[in-house]
């Protein structure tokens, strides 16, 4: 049984999440998604996740390709990780093209390319801002009042 492993804070999940994890599984019988833990996502990005590490390794496992969800709580511990779930092959994006190079030796590596004009970092500027970071484009931004009748 071939065995895929792939790591991600996953939050605010997109259809470039899905993507990508739709791809990796279909290099293999197995699927297991290593998501970031919020601490490490803290020291990784310097914010918090949106959704918090139970929430989002939910959502992860809620997915008909994913196999077993685990937490990653150090990216030194990689290697480990390859080693205790006896991953053949690893699969990252290709934002991180070269970085994980050095594992070739315990399995194979495989980057992805990302889903064009999708991140979880334009998502929350669209949300926070109203205008897209990678297209310029602008959208209403509604303010929530619990009080109020209509959107202000």
């Amino acid at each position: 049984m071939k065995t895929i492993i792939t790591f991600g804070t996953f939050d605010v999940f997109h259809i470039g999440h899905l993507h990508i994890l739709q791809r990796a599984g279909q290099l293999g019988e197995r699927l297991i998604v290593g998501v970031s833990s919020d601490a490490l996502n803290m020291q990784k990005k310097g914010r918090m996740p949106v959704y918090s590490q139970s929430d989002r390794m939910r959502i992860v496992a809620g997915l008909k390709c994913v196999d077993s969800v685990f937490l990653e709580e150090s990216l030194e511990k990689k290697a480990d990780y390859i080693r205790q779930f006896k991953a053949d092959t690893l699969v990252m994006g290709d934002d991180w093209a070269g970085r994980f190079d050095s594992f070739s030796y315990l399995c194979e590596v495989v980057y992805f390319p990302r889903t064009p004009s999708v991140s979880t970092t334009s998502i929350i500027e669209v949300v926070k801002n109203g205008t897209c970071i990678t297209t310029g484009i602008e959208y209403p931004v509604f303010s929530y009042n619990p009080d109020a009748t209509e959107l202000l």
